[in-house]
């Protein structure tokens, strides 16, 4: 949880642990560059923890980060998440060296759009096939399996309800059965998913399930259904759980339908719809609050964030201009035979301004990095050779991140240039405040290498760092406005 709820402006909605399945279910919810952050420290911290090798449960798994969705829920498109899915497939095979494969809305292979599918044969089996079935390649990283955190699987979806309704018997085959039935593979209910489980530590069998879309198959119609089915074995249900969050819409339906409203108005007749209502219509939050934190957080009398998060945030800005101009270009009939070009600079831009809005958080924790080096004890010979070590190793780290950062700002300032002859003339002023935006992520984060150079006793890496920032400090005598 610490992982995923790290990054600034991400919260943790909810979670669920079952010991059966030996599965966790976690929900966040926050703006998409940091969610992008939040997930990938999360997978990180799940390949530090899990090993597959050593793990069994009920529910189907190739991973230790099994499956991340991405479920579009407000200003956002299915379009940007699935954006959002390939980077993290990239970052996840870079940073980890996990093979990752993409599902449903973000599917590279039709066959792939089913999460059953990939999952197929399970970590055990996935980790032979892999490397002799061509098929069976993921889409980022190279055919083989992580030797313990597996394979994950990435992509957007349509809110999903994990429904479970356990039944008063033993017998898992009786949930086998009911499950065929009903579920959509098997000529049963559009948009349901369904398996038999055995919950060992309760002596129940359990019928696992997943409806796609709740709106088209109504979450009270497959409690029907489900029990319906079960009468013909001479059982009944003892109970049913929802695993993760429900829309309250699903809970309003089933209301309705077994308390047979006449004349039901959810939004006019439920107290905290109306009371939601009223205070969005008289919610006037302006923009400026939602840049209080970060500008707070910079004025404090601390040493991080400092100019190194601010040239990071500089460049993410930078990029999200040249995004927007791109995405607002390519919505005019006038610009249409640039809009395959406009799509993809703003697809590329928004990657970068994932990468560069998560270096603002990066940036600062390797500062706080050296500065715990350097409090590090210092009384015998061995503390002290630890302590220089520490401080190498952190130092380095320090002046990698604004490295990246300047590079990724160039990639930027490579994005807008091209941005200037295909996009709307009446954005512009757009582009060129977002090419000054740009070059001050380069001159910040130059500055922040520059100072950390002579700390650097690795001469190796020294030499590297300043041939890199050599030719980062090169572009910018090449930087121009789109027009004067």
């Amino acid at each position: 949880m610490e992982a995923l709820c790290s990054v600034p402006a991400v919260a943790l909605l909810d979670r669920e642990m079952d010991a059966d399945h030996n599965r966790c279910v976690i929900t966040i919810v926050g703006p998409k560059e940091a969610i992008v952050e939040s997930v990938l420290r999360g997978v990180g911290k799940a390949c530090e923890l899990i090993d597959l090798t050593k793990h069994q449960g009920a529910h189907p798994r190739i991973g230790a980060t099994d499956v991340v969705p991405f479920v579009p829920i407000e200003g956002v498109s299915v379009e940007e998440c699935v954006a959002m899915a390939r980077i993290v497939g990239e970052q996840v095979w870079q940073r980890f060296q996990i093979p990752v494969y993409l599902y449903e809305e973000a599917a590279t292979r039709p066959e792939r759009v089913n999460l059953e599918n990939i999952r197929r044969g399970q970590f055990e089996g996935l980790r032979e096939e892999v490397t002799k079935d061509a098929d069976r390649a993921p889409d980022f990283g190279e055919p083989r399996l992580h030797p313990t955190a597996g394979a994950t699987v990435v992509g957007v979806r349509r809110f999903l309800i994990a429904y479970n309704i356990n039944l008063n018997t033993s017998d898992v085959s009786i949930a086998k059965q009911i499950a065929k039935v009903i579920r959509f593979s098997s000529g049963g209910l559009r948009y349901l998913k369904a398996m038999g489980v055995d919950l060992k530590a309760r002596g129940l069998a359990q019928v696992s399930m997943n409806l796609t879309d709740f709106e088209q198959t109504p979450i009270f119609r497959v409690f029907e259904m489900v029990k319906r089915e079960a009468a013909r074995y001479g059982v009944s249900i003892v109970g049913s759980e929802i695993v993760g969050l429900i829309p309250k819409k699903a809970i309003e339906a089933a209301a309705d339908f077994y308390l047979q409203l006449e004349n039901f108005d959810p939004q006019q007749q439920i107290l905290e719809n109306r009371l939601a209502a009223t205070l969005a219509e008289r919610k006037a939050e302006g923009l400026s609050a939602l840049a209080e934190p970060m500008v707070k957080a910079v004025a404090e009398p601390t040493a991080t964030p400092g100019g190194g998060s601010c040239a990071a945030l500089a460049g993410a800005l930078a990029s999200g201009l040249g995004e927007m101009v791109a995405k607002l270009s390519a919505g005019k009939k006038s610009l249409a035979e640039h809009v395959p070009a406009l799509n993809k600079h703003a697809e590329e831009l928004a990657m970068l301004r994932a990468q560069l809005q998560g270096a603002i958080d990066r940036d600062a924790a390797s500062f706080e990095a050296v500065l715990a080096a350097l409090r590090l004890p210092k009384g015998s010979e061995g503390e002290k050779r630890s302590r220089q070590e520490a401080i190498e190793e952190a130092t380095q780290g320090a002046t990698s991140v604004p490295l990246e950062v300047g590079e990724a700002a160039v990639a930027v300032l490579e994005h807008l240039t091209r941005l200037g002859p295909i996009s709307s003339p009446t954005m512009a002023s757009d582009l060129n405040t977002g090419t000054y935006l740009a070059v001050a992520a380069l001159r910040g984060a130059l500055e922040n290498v520059k100072i950390n150079l002579d700390s650097i006793e690795d001469e190796g890496f020294r030499q590297q760092a300043r041939t890199r920032a050599a030719q980062l400090e090169a572009r910018l005598g090449e930087t121009a406005p789109v027009s004067q």
